[in-house]
């Protein structure tokens, strides 16, 4: 039945896909064509300066990448499948948000690359003492770049598919990270209550829904529970259309000041005191 379904599908996912293929071909050459400031030079915001100059740029202990980057390796050698459970974007060919997929095949398309990885690690150093959150826990791998960069903070990452939060929990207990969470459930279930706590996160990192209407509704329970150092991310922020309309509402949010925009992610600062802009930054 499952491949009828795909056969019967696939005129309208050749279309889907070679739509979304030049969309992100064309944001991607947009990107390249405004982005400025690699190293800092030239951005007039005291604030971003340091954050691009040092932050962004910081190294992290190369061993702590190869420990990482080696259960990536490892997780894209596995054959095994799995039923997730798709309880975001989903896909145009899955069945109610369920479909078979192997391990190895989550480990190379839903986990941040390496790069991103280093940048996650770098705000979270700087930004998150009170403790991370993610929306969005896949197989672990941006978990444990933001987790050991902050080793006295708590990371609280949510999956929505047991499977996976299954595999998440056991790539990071065998790489020997113990100040991770994982919490299977639905965001709409398990951010209010991590939000209520007495303190506010320092970085809050939305991925796993791609959709605007709910990328929306988490920014802005987040928005209404965070302090002025409170720090967001949002991944695949051109993903789709719908992510770009996405990115450009909450560009525009009353609370948000300062954006850093560096292609697949967008970077929002709610700080008081300095000047509102919008930079687009080569990464």
């Amino acid at each position: 039945m499952q491949s009828e379904i795909n056969y019967f599908c696939l005129p309208d996912l050749i279309k889907s896909y070679g739509g979304m293929f030049f969309f992100r071909i064309k944001e991607y050459l947009r990107y390249k064509l405004m982005s400025r400031h690699r190293k800092g030079h030239g951005i007039h915001s005291p604030f971003v300066y340091d954050l691009v100059s040092r932050v962004f740029r910081n190294k992290i202990d190369n061993d702590v990448v190869s420990k990482i980057e080696q259960v990536r390796r490892e997780l894209k050698r596995d054959k095994r499948t799995i039923l997730v459970n798709d309880l975001g974007a989903g896909s145009v060919n899955n069945m109610n948000g369920q479909v078979l997929r192997r391990v190895s095949d989550i480990a190379k398309r839903s986990s941040v690359p390496e790069k991103y990885g280093k940048l996650l690690s770098n705000l979270a150093k700087q930004f998150g003492g009170t403790g991370v959150i993610e929306l969005g826990t896949a197989l672990g791998i941006s978990s444990m770049y933001m987790a050991v960069s902050c080793s006295g903070s708590k990371i609280d990452t949510i999956e929505g598919c047991m499977e996976t939060a299954r595999l998440a929990e056991n790539a990071i207990r065998n790489a020997g990270i113990d100040n991770i969470s994982v919490h299977c459930r639905s965001f709409d279930d398990c951010l209010p209550s991590l939000l209520n706590r007495r303190e506010s996160p320092g970085l809050v990192f939305i991925d796993g829904n791609h959709r605007k209407e709910a990328v929306l509704k988490y920014f802005n329970l987040i928005a209404e529970n965070s302090v002025s150092k409170t720090v967001v991310v949002l991944d695949d922020i051109y993903l789709t259309p719908e992510m770009k309309d996405a990115w450009k509402i909450i560009r525009e949010h009353k609370k948000v000041t300062v954006t850093i925009d560096v292609h697949r992610m967008g970077i929002v600062f709610f700080r008081t005191g300095i000047n509102s802009n919008h930079f687009v930054v080569r990464h």
